[in-house]
């Protein structure tokens, strides 16, 4: 039974969390709406990883961190004690800055987690490879090599790759900590097509320092700065009517 299922939506109440002392996140409180685009822009140290991170518990690998507020995904508090934190993890994948491909073949990176949970049937298994590398626009390019290593792939195959294996557990919601920073252009289209796509089926929350790409595929946008989160409305709102001048400064180029 997976609590989850069916559940997108993201509603965090109040959320603090410290580092030991540092006061890192404060009082923030959002609703996330499901099948869409939210992205989170701000300068670097603002907080946007380290809140994204609090939705799907990757904080909790972080010593001296104390997390305080509401986390829910649908009805389900992602922080109460009896949450499975695989289950959780299973419904809200990760995508990270540098593509992380496991030194193993195409095909068994994306076979790694249906296995995990359970699958070992080579039809099922060959099933899914198929959909997720196909759902993350790949699978033409790598259809006749997935028994080679993942390694000899290509910075953006890599990536598209790595969102590959995250929607092989058929996630939710997918996070993606500014999946396209360490990208070409071309590579860059690529994904930012892709997530135009995947919201169709899927929750995607985006950190990103390209305020460019946030205004072409965010469709809503939240603004940190100093671990506070200073605006949060639809992205062309932020971008052409921000309410707050120190949105309107950073996204002006004129903060600092």
């Amino acid at each position: 039974m997976n609590p989850f299922q069916g559940k997108m939506n993201i509603s965090v109440k109040d959320c603090n969390l410290y580092y030991g002392d540092f006061h890192a996140l404060k009082n923030i409180n959002i609703e996330i709406p499901e099948k869409k685009v939210t992205a989170f822009i701000g300068p670097s140290g603002c907080g946007k990883s380290t809140f994204l991170k609090t939705l799907n518990r990757m904080n909790d690998l972080v010593e001296d961190c104390r997390i305080e507020g509401e986390y829910k995904i649908g009805d389900v508090d992602i922080y109460a004690k009896d949450t499975d934190i695989n289950m959780l993890r299973k419904n809200v994948g990760m995508v990270f800055q540098k593509p992380n491909p496991f030194p193993m073949s195409i095909y068994d990176n994306i076979a790694f987690a249906p296995r995990t949970f359970g699958i070992t049937k080579k039809s099922e298994l060959d099933e899914i490879v198929e959909l997720s590398l196909r759902r993350a626009s790949i699978w033409d390019e790598v259809k006749d090599r997935l028994k080679k290593s993942a390694l000899g792939m290509s910075g953006g195959q890599q990536q598209r790759l790595c969102i590959a294996r995250s929607l092989a557990a058929d996630p939710q919601i997918l996070l993606m900590d500014e999946p396209t920073s360490a990208l070409d252009p071309i590579s860059t289209g690529k994904i930012e097509e892709l997530m135009d796509e995947l919201k169709k089926d899927l929750t995607i929350v985006i950190v990103t320092h390209n305020m460019q790409q946030a205004a072409r595929i965010a469709d809503k946008t939240a603004f940190f700065l100093l671990g506070e989160l200073v605006e949060y409305d639809d992205t062309d709102v932020i971008f052409t009517s921000p309410k707050d001048e120190k949105t309107e400064r950073y996204i002006t180029g004129r903060f600092g």
